[in-house]
Parts: C-alpha cells; sequence; structure tokens
C-alpha cells in the first residue's frame, strides 16, 4: 500500500473474489496510522476577499518528530499580492503562519511559500497559495 500523501488514521479495504462455491467474495480490511514527520493543516491556504479589506487565513504546522523543529522562509512568489507572518506557537514544536493580502491589490492569483526545515526527512515544506481578491469600484 501506498502511504504517500496520506496522514493520521487511515482504512483501506479490498473485495477479494475466490474460487470458493460457499465463500466467493470477502472483504479485506487494513488500518493504519500514518505518522509524518512534519504536518500541515490544512494542506494549503485560499485566500478570497475585497482589495479595500485585509483578509488572512491560517496554517499550522507541526513536527512529527521528537526533535525540535526550525523553519526558515525561502522562495516566495507572490510578493505584492500576498503577505506571510510565521509564529511560533510551541517552541520547536508548533507554528502558525498567517497569509493576508495587499489592500490596493485586485486579481487573481496562485503561487506558493516554501520554508526551510531542519528536517532531513523533509527538508522544504511547500504551501500552496490560491484566491481572488476583488476590485472595489471608485466613484
Amino acid at each position: 500500500m501506498d502511504t504517500r500523501g496520506y496522514e493520521g488514521a487511515i482504512y483501506k479495504d479490498a473485495v477479494v473474489h475466490t474460487n470458493d462455491p460457499k465463500m466467493s467474495l470477502f472483504s479485506l480490511g487494513v488500518r493504519a496510522y500514518i505518522q509524518v514527520p512534519i504536518s500541515v493543516r490544512p494542506h494549503y491556504v485560499r485566500l478570497d476577499g475585497r482589495e479595500d479589506v485585509s483578509t488572512t487565513s491560517s496554517i499550522e504546522i507541526t513536527a512529527g518528530l521528537d526533535k525540535p523543529l526550525m523553519l526558515e522562509p525561502g522562495q516566495f512568489n507572490l510578493e505584492g499580492k500576498i503577505t506571510y507572518r510565521i509564529e511560533e506557537l510551541d517552541k520547536g514544536r508548533s507554528f502558525r503562519v498567517d497569509f493576508t493580502n495587499v489592500t490596493g491589490f485586485a486579481g487573481s492569483f496562485r503561487g506558493a511559500l516554501y520554508l526551510k526545515t531542519n528536517y532531513d526527512e523533509k527538508p522544504v515544506i511547500a504551501i500552496g497559495i490560491a484566491g481572488q481578491i476583488t476590485g472595489v469600484e471608485k466613484p
């Protein structure tokens, strides 16, 4: 079973066909708990709003290993449209990243923030960001 992209409790089942006349079909299930080195919830950011109002959307990043997690800003390709702020909630364990639209910008956008980590198991976190900021008619 390929568990890439899964996190936490999962259940997979399959229907098995046999040549046994008494039990030609049966269901086989597997339960598992997938532990990841770093959890990101939600996995991406959606930010919709108006150009004259600050709108914020947040994600939480949690360490899944016993060693402290460190984050360092990397590439960000939405300058002038979106700003971000990283806040450490629990030292070395959990963080919140807030994304806010830049007032005065209107339009749709799609991009990403890349955060470098000190975990060899996951050296970079890619956070997808998309949204639509509508313009306001000027009188």
